[in-house]
């Protein structure tokens, strides 16, 4: 595979993406940690906090039983955290290993400076000079401000404000992990993450009048627009708006975005447990846009709003690829301004798209494959540094089911496009957090690369 090949194809294309960018404080459990946490509770009030599933964590034992639960399940959580001082003091006084970039917006745009596309412009309402020191440091790296009048494009170091760091505890741990729990012992079945969502009051997904007058200049000097952070919206604010008023401003941002220059726009879909934000992010924002990013449990969650809910339980139960093809047809037959549904599991990445996409199934493969070795080398190094890296992505195999993949996704199709790509599997990940948006974005920017590339032929 010919890792300058694939930089060529993406090198002239230029990204807007927004809105969420924070500090990860990042820990990385052992097993000893883990069993340190859940001997600080009576085991059967952990075991019935689990039962009863907190969407919010109010107090150290939610985060404890989310926490284990998310072990014993091997799926992936972000669950928000309460606005506490008490609680926040008890978060501060765990011993975290690192401190990087999160949030998808700020992960997607580091990456992408450090792949050497033209230009990536990133917008995020928040930007302390901590925050702003967590962007790499690249030329081709811009946030937009506005100065006399005038919108300028700045390198993120330089543009920063006096704004509060939006902090999010990530806790990673391994396959393997163990601990015992009321006499059970409990084993992870998947290398993956928990993650404590800050969600302060002064955070608003939103783009801020000045720049926001801007976006149509914005959107032409682009090619493409990744779009993340809804899940970060609240039902309601102590100023009295409402996620409605923010929902309505980003599905126009989407508009003032494509008004003067049709731009592809993504939306990357995120954990969201409150089932009225979830519901807002489909009705305003997946409506809106060309292609939707998501895991099996989201696509599952997307489905269940939508009214096909034995459908959701079945991927819910089994992640049977099949489940998820016809589930992303749905989306489209649901959603026609969409052409994309992508998927990403553990084991695949997946493009569900119409007969008639512009792009042959070779092509579409070609994303994917792009996508997987971009994964495979953060998990492998924990982050991307430079494209040199790109080579120990390559040097990961793809995993043992990757034939039986191809032959459902092949089997599956029926009228439409349906390409898979089996993922470089890294047995024991250096991190979890961030793959899927790096597996997104590069589909996402390789697919919208590849259309550009076919323009400028004709």
């Amino acid at each position: 595979m010919n890792i300058e090949k694939f930089l060529k194809t993406i090198k002239e294309t230029k990204l807007f993406t927004a809105y969420n960018t924070n500090v990860d404080a990042v820990k990385y459990l052992k097993d000893e940690d883990v069993q340190r946490l859940v001997d600080m509770f009576d085991h059967n009030e952990i075991i019935e906090r689990m039962e009863s599933y907190p969407r919010i964590i109010k107090d150290p034992i939610d985060f404890v039983a989310r926490l284990v639960y998310s072990i014993k399940t091997g799926k992936p959580a972000e669950v928000p955290m309460k606005e506490d001082e008490n609680l926040q003091r008890w978060f501060d006084s765990i011993k975290y290993d690192e401190e990087r970039m999160g949030g998808q917006a700020g992960i997607v745009s580091n990456l992408m400076a450090t792949l050497q596309i033209n230009k990536i412009i990133v917008y995020t309402p928040l930007l302390s000079k901590k925050q702003a020191e967590m962007f790499v440091d690249y030329d081709n790296l811009l946030y937009p401000v506005v100065e006399d009048e005038k919108l300028v494009l700045k390198k993120v170091r330089e543009a920063y404000k006096n704004d509060p760091t939006k902090i999010n505890r990530i806790f990673e741990f391994k396959k393997g992990l163990k601990f015992t729990l009321n006499g059970e012992k409990i084993v992870a079945k998947q290398s993956t993450r928990f993650i404590v969502a800050s969600r302060p009051e002064n955070l608003r997904i939103e783009i801020k009048d000045d720049v926001r007058r801007f976006l149509p200049d914005i959107g032409e000097m682009v090619d493409c627009a990744f779009l993340s952070g809804y899940q970060a919206i609240k039902e309601k604010y102590n100023d009295g708006k409402t996620a409605e008023y923010y929902f309505k401003k980003a599905r126009d941002d989407i508009k003032l975005l494509k008004r003067n220059k049709n731009i592809k726009a993504h939306l990357e879909f995120a954990s969201i447990p409150n089932i009225n934000i979830r519901k807002m992010v489909v009705d305003y924002i997946l409506s809106s846009v060309d292609s939707v990013g998501m895991d099996e449990t989201e696509i599952a969650n997307v489905l269940h709003i939508l009214g096909f809910e034995e459908m959701s339980e079945k991927i819910l139960k089994n992640s049977f690829v099949e489940d998820v093809i016809e589930g992303a047809k749905i989306l489209l037959e649901k959603f026609k301004n969409l052409e994309v549904v992508q998927i990403h599991t553990i084991y695949y990445i997946l493009f569900v798209c119409r007969e008639d996409n512009p792009l042959s199934n070779e092509e579409l493969e070609e994303c994917l494959e792009f996508a997987t070795i971009l994964a495979s080398s953060r998990a492998k190094l924990g982050n991307i540094r430079n494209i040199e890296d790109l080579k120990e992505g390559l040097t990961v195999d793809h995993n043992k089911y990757g034939d039986l993949l191809r032959k459902i996704a092949k089997e599956h199709s029926n009228g439409y496009k349906v390409v898979l790509s089996p993922s470089r599997y890294v047995e024991t990940p250096k991190s979890t957090v961030g793959l899927g948006d790096t597996i997104s974005s590069g589909a996402f920017l390789y697919y919208t690369s590849l259309l550009n590339n076919k323009r400028k032929e004709k």
